[in-house]
């Protein structure tokens, strides 16, 4: 069991829910909030009442080329990033129970969330963009999320290359300080990789969950694949998929789902969780 924030996590005793909050202008998913403080508190404590167990608030959109967008989302400068971010959480602090995650792959965008209450770093380059995360997730004490990234679809062993991705990410997060305690990885549905290169992954959660043996988040709801493979169908229609591949995510162990639509997921979560951890 570990404490995040003032919450107790016990994990393989059943799926936690984290709740997407979007605080860009350019989301794939389509539930981008401009960075509107307002909207967002009213977003946080509806999905707190639907079920979530953490939040995931991000000011920069990471979709990859091949999105609604068509290319990858635009880089902006960590004080635009802050600018989106920092109101919210002023918002937030001591007004939530439940944890919340910056999601973001900057150091200096880390650091100042965790002044504002941000408890999780949720990284989605696993320490290749910016390795010093690492460093400030080790001195706030903080839990990290690696995430396995890469900037080519092209793979060998794709399962294989995975795992000694995460793996060589997880050891430079200790070497940095980080304790063991506090990792948790991502396999990193809808980043660099294809449709077909997703569905594999999904396929083989449970081989990375067995040579990796760290909690495990699943970010799959509303991504491009399942679009694909439903006929071509925008994010807002993606809801049976994302539940798909939750439930089969939740039958090979996952422990966290990252997720847009928390009411519907989170009883995806609740009846998965009673038949496969009784």
């Amino acid at each position: 069991m570990i404490k995040i924030g003032n919450s107790n996590f016990d994990w393989g005793k059943r799926t936690y829910v984290m709740g997407v909050l979007n605080m860009t202008s350019d989301s794939f998913s389509g539930d981008g909030l401009k960075g509107n403080a307002e909207l967002a508190i009213e977003q946080v404590l509806r999905m707190i009442n639907e079920g979530a167990d953490i939040i995931d608030i991000g000011g920069q959109a990471t979709h990859p080329p091949g999105t609604v967008y068509g290319k990858g989302a635009a880089a902006i400068s960590a004080e635009e990033e802050l600018k989106r971010v920092l109101p919210t959480l002023k918002q937030l602090k001591g007004r939530i129970n439940i944890p919340i995650s910056i999601d973001t792959y900057k150091s200096s965008v880390a650091e100042r969330a965790i002044e504002y209450g941000a408890t999780i770093i949720n990284d989605v380059w696993g320490l290749k963009r910016d390795p010093h995360l690492a460093k400030i997730a080790a001195e706030k004490n903080v839990p990290i999320v690696l995430m396995h990234n890469q900037d080519t679809y092209e793979y060998t062993d794709i399962i294989g290359e995975i795992i000694s991705s995460l793996k060589k990410t997880i050891e430079l997060a200790i070497d940095l300080g980080v304790p063991e305690k506090h990792i948790i990885i991502d396999p990193g549905i809808g980043f660099g990789k294809t449709a077909e290169q997703n569905l594999e992954v999904l396929r083989h959660l449970q081989d990375i969950r067995m040579h990796v043996r760290y909690p495990m988040l699943l970010g799959s709801s509303r991504k491009s694949f399942i679009g694909k493979v439903l006929g071509d169908l925008p994010p807002q229609d993606r809801l049976e998929g994302t539940a798909a591949t939750i439930a089969l995510g939740i039958a090979q162990g996952i422990d966290i789902i990252r997720v847009h639509d928390v009411k519907e997921m989170s009883r995806v979560a609740k009846m998965s969780d009673a038949i496969i951890r009784e």
